[in-house]
């Protein structure tokens, strides 16, 4: 990506989506959730109150920018800093996108605005809306998902069953498994008993694979994570949140586009590598002024140095 964006990032070549050029429309941790497991560590603004926060205009002028400049991608992606569905323009945005190009709008939400109908109705645009579940009664989803204030499981599912009958494009469902939390045979059966309930067309495993919130959210072994799969019908996928595609590239980097990717997801140098096409001495190169300076710190998790 040319010049700088500051509400677009990537786009970022990954096993789910291939080419996905992501849309960031909420401040940074402005979500209604607080999970344990986020990537992105604690909430700091628990919200449920829908705003626009981000001028409508210049999205859209960015958007048109990256159209004219590159315009390849196999997703245009909702996600980023918060929950996308905070952000009370969301649905013209997806109606704008959709006018412009045929590439298929995904929006990856946590779903907990889905009971309100309007919120319902801006998302039916879109190609694929993907929505999580990773808690199966009132006591899991408070430990888990740490929600706002007004919102409880019932709320969320319910909501999540009713935008299912109103949709006509792909729901996707991602349960977020973690050691010792909600990964155990019988709670997994519950969850998926839950899932059922919202007959997602696609079901997704994850697990904790970058340094969460919490340091009690601990990830699940990819083999049990496999087995976990057949408790769901139909069946569940196991992926992990940065399933990222090797590609062939020139090498040539953008610095601050690799920051703004790591602000919204936490990566190692050799995962940055591998969607950027760049070398992992590259990686390091470019991204150690913006260590110096605070802009982006490290984290050590299992061995591993992520960015973030």
């Amino acid at each position: 990506m040319s010049g700088k964006y500051k509400y677009l990032f990537g786009p970022v070549p990954s096993r789910r989506l291939g080419r996905s050029l992501g849309i960031d429309v909420t401040p940074f941790k402005t979500c209604s959730f607080d999970c344990v497991f986020c990537q992105l560590g604690c909430t700091t603004h628990l919200a449920t109150e829908r705003g626009e926060f981000v001028p409508f205009d210049e999205v859209c002028a960015e958007l048109e920018r990256w159209l004219a400049e590159d315009g390849r991608a196999d997703y245009i992606t909702f996600a980023g800093s918060g929950e996308p569905t905070l952000y009370s323009r969301l649905g013209e945005l997806i109606d704008f996108i959709k006018a412009r190009t045929e590439i298929p709008v995904i929006v990856l939400s946590n779903g907990t605005l889905l009971y309100q109908p309007a919120v319902r109705e801006q998302l039916l645009n879109a190609d694929i809306v993907k929505v999580s579940l990773s808690a199966w009664d009132e006591a899991s989803f408070q430990r888990i998902n740490r929600p706002a204030p007004g919102l409880c499981f019932e709320l969320l599912l319910s909501g999540e069953s009713d935008f299912r009958a109103e949709f006509g494009g792909q729901l996707w469902l991602e349960a977020f498994l973690m050691e010792g939390i909600n990964a155990a045979p019988e709670q997994v059966r519950q969850i998926a008993a839950a899932v059922a309930t919202v007959r997602p067309d696609r079901i997704q495993l994850n697990t904790a694979v970058r340094p969460p919130a919490e340091v009690t959210a601990r990830p699940v072994a990819a083999e049990t994570l496999e087995a976990l799969c057949e408790c769901f019908e139909p069946r569940a996928e196991a992926v992990t949140s940065f399933d990222a595609a090797p590609v062939s590239g020139t090498g040539e980097l953008s610095s601050d586009g690799l920051v703004g990717l790591i602000h919204r997801h936490p990566a190692t140098a050799e995962q940055l590598a591998a969607i950027s096409g760049a070398d992992v001495a590259a990686i390091r190169a470019a991204l150690a002024p913006f260590l110096e300076v605070g802009r982006i710190q490290v984290e050590v998790r299992d061995g591993d140095t992520y960015y973030k």
